[in-house]
């Protein structure tokens, strides 16, 4: 089933579950307010919600129009949102940007972050920033939900906790990367806001491009209506989501409603950096990945961060191609100061 929130006034929008095409949505209420409220019970909701599901797309059951452009992030907020880094190709080569070489360890002990969690952008809400020099940089990743995970659990038990599967921007500055990691205390102020699709979906709903740990489909990101990555999210990534969340567990427990990222989906070519996709290649899901590659091949790098009015979409099509999650459309904005709310 593929389940979304809609904006209302209250900061957790209320749960409706969606049809397969992306079109009809019905209300849930009666079942859980919020998707939230469905994690924490999810054993006797799940059926309900997928019952729901079944109605919508046998015409029995009573739907409204679904627009994404109405949808918050299926969660608007969480209890936590940790990213971790499993395509190692993305971090050698951001490494490299930065002038720091990456330890042997990184290819056996995934890298993680955990980022803010308690306001995420809808969907189709602009990246704010208050300076370009910032060096403003998408990142397009897959991410899942998952519910109550035990302290020490081994990816085969993290696997089968996985609830929903979506897409995130996990927007970058990184003009202020590398003075803030210089510091020794990992990212803050580098990491704004992060944003999800208008849709999360369970596993089942992605056939066999899912395996239980990967997604194996092309995750699309679109600069300036020019196609700029195609990634295949299921390729090069060296550890999946079980392995994953079972390190975010390994000294704690995991709440229904925690967040997993996948980090910036990234593919190697013929066992080097990959190429744009104009050149033939599947392209990158960030700018800082080309940035990079421009500099090894030429000696500086010629491609620029987003700036002020630069566009930037993040979709997932099936192999019938069409969209599973939804868009993420996003506008990068100055930010000129206003309330949070």
């Amino acid at each position: 089933m593929k389940l979304a929130t809609l904006k209302d006034s209250t900061r957790d929008g209320r749960l409706v579950v969606v049809s397969r095409d992306l079109t009809l949505c019905s209300e849930v209420g009666h079942i859980a307010r919020t998707l939230q409220a469905a994690l924490d019970d999810w054993e006797h909701v799940a059926p309900r919600l997928a019952r729901v599901a079944e109605g919508i797309e046998t015409g029995a059951q009573p739907t409204i129009r679904f627009h994404e452009h109405d949808a918050a992030s299926p969660l608007p907020r969480a209890y936590q949102w940790a990213d971790g880094s499993a395509y190692v190709n993305h971090v050698e080569l951001v490494r490299k940007a930065r002038n720091a070489e990456m330890p042997e360890s990184f290819w056996v002990d995934p890298l993680m972050y955990q980022g803010g969690s308690d306001g995420f952008l809808a969907p189709r809400d602009p990246i704010a920033a208050a300076d370009e020099a910032y060096g403003i940089d998408m990142e397009g990743e897959v991410a899942v939900i998952v519910g109550d995970v035990a302290m020490g659990s081994s990816p085969e038990v993290a696997r089968r906790a996985i609830r929903l599967v979506m897409l995130v921007n996990d927007v970058s500055l990184r003009g202020l990367i590398p003075q803030e990691l210089a510091k020794g205390f990992g990212f803050f102020q580098s990491k704004p806001a992060s944003t999800f699709s208008p849709v999360a979906v369970t596993p089942n709903e992605l056939g066999d491009a899912w395996d239980g740990g990967k997604l194996h489909l092309p995750l699309r990101v679109v600069l300036n209506d020019k196609l700029f990555g195609r990634a295949n999210a299921g390729v090069d990534m060296t550890f999946d989501f079980g392995q994953l969340v079972a390190h975010a567990a390994k000294t704690r427990n995991l709440v229904a409603g925690t967040i997993i990222g996948s980090g910036t989906v990234s593919n190697k070519l013929d066992g080097g950096p990959g190429k744009p996709v104009e050149n033939g290649g599947d392209g990158y899901s960030c700018i800082a990945e080309i940035r990079m590659i421009e500099t090894i091949e030429t000696g500086a790098a010629k491609t620029p961060f987003m700036r002020f009015g630069d566009q930037v979409r993040i979709e997932m099509l099936d192999r019938a191609g069409h969209s599973i999650f939804g868009a993420i459309e996003q506008t990068v904005q100055k930010y000129e100061g206003s309330s949070p709310r």
